[in-house]
């Protein structure tokens, strides 16, 4: 008879205490976002689409040897050599880099291994990526292009910026 009695009032307690937290959220203001007009802002450490700084890249290739997916590129750039003009010589800026977000799986080691301060690679808070084909999904970056990139357009033959990718942040915050 006693167990009968704890069970009826174990069960109330429990549909007492959810009606309770009910109760409390019912009265408070609800948050609502009018998505894609509005976009939440994720968390600092969140780990977005990776943007890359031409400029502050030395060139130094530890992003390359970091990445465990293989989906990192790059090309020092190169001037004549001043005692032979036939032979190039490399100098510490990048020609071109390029990131295969079909292959990236976004784990953020080619942003800890960068050395320059700000870091030249680094995951923004965008957390969306457009991708119409696979074209796109390679970005490449040379001297002038913006963060986002731009991608190789097989059939034109020219770098695109890519189309409906709408950033945060104007300027990414860096690390």
């Amino acid at each position: 008879m006693i167990d009968y009695f704890k069970t009826i009032f174990s069960a109330t307690s429990a549909t007492c205490q959810g009606l309770w937290i009910t109760l409390k959220y019912m009265f408070k203001p609800s948050i609502t976002v009018q998505y894609p007009t509005e976009k939440l802002v994720p968390y600092e450490k969140f780990r977005g689409a990776l943007l890359f700084d031409a400029e502050t890249c030395i060139s130094c290739n530890l992003c390359v040897k970091a990445c465990p997916s293989v989906c990192i590129a790059l090309e020092n750039a190169t001037v004549p050599d001043p005692k032979n003009p036939a032979l190039k010589k490399k100098v510490a800026k990048v020609d071109w880099y390029s990131i295969d977000f079909g292959k990236c799986n976004f784990c953020r080691l080619c942003e800890e291994s960068c050395p320059t301060k700000p870091k030249s690679v680094w995951h923004s808070l965008d957390y969306e990526l457009v991708f119409f084909n696979r074209d796109e999904m390679v970005r490449c970056w040379k001297a002038g292009f913006s963060f986002i990139g731009k991608y190789w357009d097989r059939k034109t033959k020219e770098f695109k910026a890519p189309a409906g990718q709408i950033s945060i942040h104007e300027v990414a915050p860096r690390r």
